[in-house]
């Protein structure tokens, strides 16, 4: 009675987890809008993705524009790479200004929709270009330099903690895959424990502590470029 009590209790926390985690993701205008963690990740890669694009998307740009194309005509050219999602967000803007929006609004609302700070110094450099004047083709040069520059910071900060999320993933699993073991080679051991209401209470602080270990590794091993 007391094993199936505690597989069910287990199947209701997994089942629960899984809600928690998928639940949220919502599809807007190409985008992931969501508040659970799964929408977030989605959000996350999909905008490290825009990121790693963005250099080429001004290259191209400051190409058009040397070669004497307007703005949009430059946003034309980063819809013809076709590669997304870089070039799904710019259809999406030269599509709300054919249909009325106005320039800013939809520079805006391309800022607001992807959520990258290296766009939204993009879209502002365009609008005070265009109402102060400036040179926008050297603009661009120096953002797609800007942005190289930190992403071959942030790989290397990626390489240098590495070994620091290698060693919190086995220092992670190592409870779970020795539990594991012990219980098919000492059954007998392992399954009463599992019943009694002691191994319920260690488990759940060795979750706990399993749970704060792993969030301090993270801390420590996240560092913001």
């Amino acid at each position: 009675m007391m094993v199936w009590l505690i597989v069910t209790l287990f199947a209701i926390s997994l089942g629960g987890l899984a809600w928690y985690f998928a639940s949220g993701v919502k599809i807007k205008a190409g985008w992931q809008n969501g508040e659970s963690p799964l929408a977030r990740w989605l959000d996350e890669r999909r905008r490290a993705k825009f990121n790693l694009q963005l250099p080429e998307a001004l290259a191209t740009m400051s190409n058009a524009l040397r070669a004497g194309f307007s703005i949009s005509q430059a946003f034309d050219a980063v819809v013809d790479l076709d590669e997304a999602p870089v070039s799904e967000e710019f259809r999406i803007l030269q599509q709300q200004i054919r249909i009325g929006m106005g320039f800013e609004d939809a520079l805006e609302s391309l800022s607001q929709r992807v959520g990258s700070d290296d766009l939204t110094l993009v879209t502002t450099a365009i609008l005070i270009s265009r109402k102060t004047g400036g040179n926008v083709t050297e603009i661009f040069d120096k953002i797609s330099d800007t942005i190289r520059g930190r992403m071959k910071i942030e790989r290397k900060v990626k390489t240098l903690t590495a070994q620091g999320r290698m060693q919190g993933v086995i220092v992670s699993l190592m409870p779970f895959v020795l539990g594991v073991i012990i219980t098919i080679s000492k059954p007998q051991l392992m399954i009463p424990f599992f019943c009694s209401l002691p191994g319920v209470i260690a488990i759940v602080v060795v979750l706990v502590l399993i749970t704060v270990g792993w969030l301090m590794i993270r801390k420590i091993i996240k560092i913001d470029v």
